[in-house]
């Protein structure tokens, strides 16, 4: 499979990067996702950063009269995807080791979750990226179905956030944390990146020389 020119770019830049692009593009929050942290292989620690297209799982509480998918959504994973998963709020998991063993299997970048994840440790031995809002003890068919694969799903975070994320999306994840960037924001996106990189970059070393910061702002970044 050919590696997506597009990823292959991003690589280069920091979530924080990617949202200090989209904010110059007008998108709420420079994309970012309140509240996803990562989890695995390390806690907030490392140099863990997942880059890759979304291959979005959608799951309703089985109140919901949506029907459940048949399957199961772990087996359809592409490589080089990020799968990421929206849950309703509930207590219970909606992620597990098995399911990192047969994404990381199938070539996975990592997983997102908006929602919790489980068997923390079987994800670190593993080594694969985790992002989650938090962690449970429990398997999540006593509450929640798959009603959708790759299917549109929204982001609802805390601070009012509304976020809609498309399959074949960007997602960026790292230390900072998750964003994700518009697949038909791509192309206005990726040249905003290395000239504010670069930018910031002097300022740092002129600011390490003994100049202000609104004197580096100003001469490196014209305000």
């Amino acid at each position: 499979m050919a590696s997506d020119p597009i990823v292959e770019e991003l690589k280069n830049f920091t979530a924080c990067d990617v949202a200090d692009a989209l904010l110059k593009l007008k998108v709420p929050n420079g994309g970012f996702l309140a509240g996803i942290t990562l989890w695995s292989p390390e806690r907030q620690a490392g140099a863990t950063k997942i880059v890759g297209p979304a291959y979005t799982v959608k799951y309703a509480l089985n109140t919901d009269p949506a029907p459940k998918v048949q399957g199961h959504y772990i087996d359809g994973i592409p490589s080089g995807a990020v799968v990421f998963i929206s849950s309703p709020p509930t207590p219970n998991a909606c992620f597990g080791g098995l399911m990192s063993t047969r994404a990381q299997a199938s070539g996975a970048a990592g997983t997102v979750i908006d929602g919790r994840l489980r068997d923390l440790q079987e994800h670190r031995d593993l080594g694969y990226p985790v992002f989650a809002r938090d962690v449970s003890t429990t398997a999540p068919q006593e509450v929640a179905k798959v009603v959708g694969i790759d299917v549109p799903v929204t982001f609802s975070g805390e601070y009012n956030q509304n976020v809609t994320i498309s399959p074949g999306d960007y997602i960026v994840a790292d230390l900072n944390g998750v964003v994700v960037l518009p697949k038909d924001l791509a192309a206005q996106a990726i040249p905003l990146m290395a000239p504010q990189v670069e930018a910031d970059e002097k300022m740092a070393e002129a600011i390490k020389g003994g100049m202000t910061f609104v004197e580096a702002s100003k001469k490196f970044r014209g305000k």
